[in-house]
């Protein structure tokens, strides 16, 4: 009985980022540090941070005025940022690159009078951060059923952006519904779909012909780990999400052979390490990787923190 392995898993760049923004700025400023929301998806990370002198708040009226506020990876509407300029609190944004790159985007089309299409999960902070860019001119679509729901005049210009994490897909159905019923619409340049999310969904579709079940290790609030499954469930295989080997239910393993092993961009290798573990100890000794893309992308530092890395290191 073996393990396939996938092959990216886990931290992304973006996440590395984050994580790295808080030690840093805890090493810099001392604690304690305040954090707006989870600083990535991952409890974990979180309850790992805590102890240092990281406090996660859920809004900016529990930081006390000054404070030095770190903003989490899945960016802020520009509301929070004017909050947080009005209370004068000290803010290092920990934004991940290519979701601001979606913020930039939804700038860029409302000034030039687009109305902006967003693909993405209603409640997900980063939803919530890219459409409030622009609220009165963003309309959010989840489904094709919420696709045929619009309507806009054909000379209305119309542009589409999508939340960096959603599955490959489902945005494809949804963006190919758009085009048909609003052929003006303006597409990204580029996907906004982030590297490492397409990477972690095509390893499990590669992985599919060779594995009888899969399991995901992340939090039920990360969509890049939802996606996970949601690949390996769509491909005709069970699949679990556990935010810990903990979770893990000898009974999933019944009749099965063959288990891949994956890790959502928010989940630490550590966690994966434990996973193993258990299941050597449930004699699933047998390790085979399986590599679909090599990842070497790394994101520079907020400008407060780049010299403090230098003397880091």
């Amino acid at each position: 009985m073996k393990v396939n392995l996938a092959e990216p898993r886990g931290f992304c760049a973006g996440v590395e980022r984050a994580i790295k923004i808080v030690e840093l700025a805890l090493e810099r400023f001392g604690a304690p540090i305040y954090v707006r929301k989870e600083i990535v998806h991952n409890r974990t990370v979180v309850d790992g941070l805590k102890p240092k002198g990281a406090i996660f708040v859920d809004e900016l009226d529990e930081v006390p005025s000054g404070a030095v506020t770190i903003f989490s990876a899945h960016g802020v509407s520009p509301a929070v940022r004017e909050d947080a300029e009005r209370r004068g609190l000290r803010v290092i944004d920990a934004t991940c690159p290519l979701v601001a790159k979606v913020h930039i985007e939804v700038q860029h089309y409302v000034t030039q009078g687009y109305k902006i299409l967003l693909i993405g999960h209603a409640g997900h902070e980063e939803v919530e951060g890219t459409m409030g860019e622009a609220p009165r001119s963003s309309y959010l679509i989840e489904t094709v059923e919420d696709v045929d729901r619009l309507d806009f005049p054909p000379d209305q210009k119309l542009a589409l952006v999508t939340q960096t994490t959603l599955s490959l897909d489902d945005t494809a159905n949804v963006m190919e519904a758009v085009k048909r019923k609003f052929p003006q619409v303006r597409l990204p340049a580029k996907e906004d779909i982030c590297y490492a999310t397409q990477n972690r969904q095509r390893a499990i579709k590669q992985m599919v012909p060779n594995t009888d079940v899969f399991l995901i290790l992340g939090a039920s609030n990360s969509s890049n780990s939802l996606r996970l499954r949601e690949v390996a469930v769509s491909a005709g295989r069970e699949a679990y999400l556990i935010p810990t080997a903990e979770s893990l239910d000898p009974r999933w393993l019944e009749g099965k052979t063959s288990v891949g092993v994956s890790a959502g961009a928010s989940a630490p290798e550590s966690l994966v390490e434990e996973l193993l573990e258990r299941l050597a100890a449930l004699g699933y000794g047998e390790h085979h990787v399986e590599v679909y893309a090599e990842e070497n992308v790394e994101f520079a530092l907020p400008k407060e923190l780049a010299d403090a890395e230098i003397s880091h290191e």
